[in-house]
């Protein structure tokens, strides 16, 4: 079954933002947030406890968001359900998600996934809907301390289900539209259905991207000798998101094993040199577990421990070293995105209006688990 719409040819401004260029700081910047001095809210669900690295958001231009986003309330609640199914168009469509404890169950455009930790998703401006999560039933403080991990073990994924998000901008600049109200969900009909719809401005070879963290791209393989101090041997994974962002952002996580243990999942290929992860005209440094140490320009050493975020200028700061079972992100922020525009509140508003009206076509999967966003195919 296909139902065809048009957008409305009365409103051909909303297609692609039109609102003022994105600018990345190049100049010489060290912007840190330290967990310890965090605040969750509640932001957008109850169910969901965001906290943002605002330090470098702001001294980036406010252009680049990273943000922790740790579950706190049982799903069987009327207020904590799945959700609705709805999209986001941050500027060129990019958004980030990264599992670091707990199990989730995702639909994309029609078609089913359950991630767990180490799990990496770019959306990029396709309808989806959160079906599941999983809850530890610790109080607050207790569930926000849990460790986190990038490794699918057994502990990591019997927690609260936990994920790292970055947008392009803030996600309070950009449309949110709701495409199918909670009210309007057919159980049996309306999670088989692939959406398509103009309103976005992806980069040419932007699309959605899953990695399994078992997979063999996403195995983590060693850094050469003396590349960054550390007392047990480093290793780093390429997390893949360069061409499916459309070449806006680069991402790797940079790990070490716990003393006397093999926890990281690794690839026999030969060792790689810290020149495979120095991309990126903004740097952001996020630790996951463990300590990371890192050196200024004019030598100071400073270190972060677990859930601080660094925001940097590409030559302002070095990591020079991992403690033992350490997991740290890194993410490249490339020159594409000052090619970007952000949305104008006046299309902001206009495009929520719209929801389910945005959508230019619809296809009904067959099966749940097989097939591309059908997004991509017809976009």
């Amino acid at each position: 079954m296909n139902i065809h719409a048009a957008i409305d040819p009365a409103r051909p401004g909303l297609t692609h933002p039109e609102g003022d260029p994105l600018r990345l700081n190049h100049q010489d910047f060290i912007a840190i947030d330290r967990h310890k001095d965090t605040i969750y809210q509640a932001t957008y669900r109850p169910q969901a406890l965001y906290s943002r690295a605002d330090a470098g958001f702001h001294a980036n231009n406010e252009t680049f968001l990273l943000h922790e986003v740790a579950t706190n309330l049982p799903i069987y609640r009327e207020d904590t359900g799945p959700t609705d199914f709805h999209l986001h168009l941050p500027p060129g469509g990019f958004q980030l998600v990264l599992v670091t404890s707990g199990l989730f169950t995702f639909d994309y455009d029609g078609r089913i996934y359950y991630v767990g930790p180490g799990a990496v998703m770019l959306q990029s401006a396709i309808v989806h809907r959160q079906l599941f999560y999983t809850w530890s039933g610790l109080p607050t403080e207790e569930n926000l301390k849990t460790p986190q991990s990038v490794v699918p073990d057994a502990l990591s994924m019997g927690y609260s289900g936990k994920f790292l998000e970055a947008f392009v901008t803030d996600p309070t600049t950009f449309p949110n539209p709701t495409i199918v109200g909670p009210d309007q969900i057919d159980e049996a009909e309306t999670p088989r259905v692939a959406w398509t719809h103009g309103m976005h401005d992806r980069p040419v070879d932007a699309g959605f991207w899953l990695q399994d963290p078992l997979a063999l791209e996403a195995l983590f393989r060693p850094l050469k000798d003396g590349a960054i101090k550390s007392t047990m041997p480093a290793y780093v994974r390429d997390i893949g998101i360069d061409v499916p962002s459309g070449h806006l952002v680069t991402g790797h996580i940079l790990a070490t094993d716990p003393r006397g243990q093999s926890l990281l999942p690794k690839s026999s290929a030969a060792a790689v040199d810290a020149d495979s992860f120095t991309k990126g005209e903004v740097v952001i440094y996020r630790v996951i577990r463990g300590t990371a140490e890192f050196s200024d320009r004019s030598g100071r050493n400073f270190e972060l421990a677990a859930g601080d975020v660094v925001t940097a200028g590409r030559e302002s700061i070095r990591l020079v070293g991992l403690g033992e079972n350490t997991q740290l992100l890194r993410l490249g922020l490339l020159k594409g995105l000052e090619q970007l525009r952000s949305w104008t509140p006046t299309q902001r508003d206009e495009i929520d209006g719209l929801a389910g009206r945005i959508i230019t076509r619809r296809d009904t999967r067959p099966l749940r688990t097989e097939g591309q966003p059908v997004g991509y195919l017809y976009a």
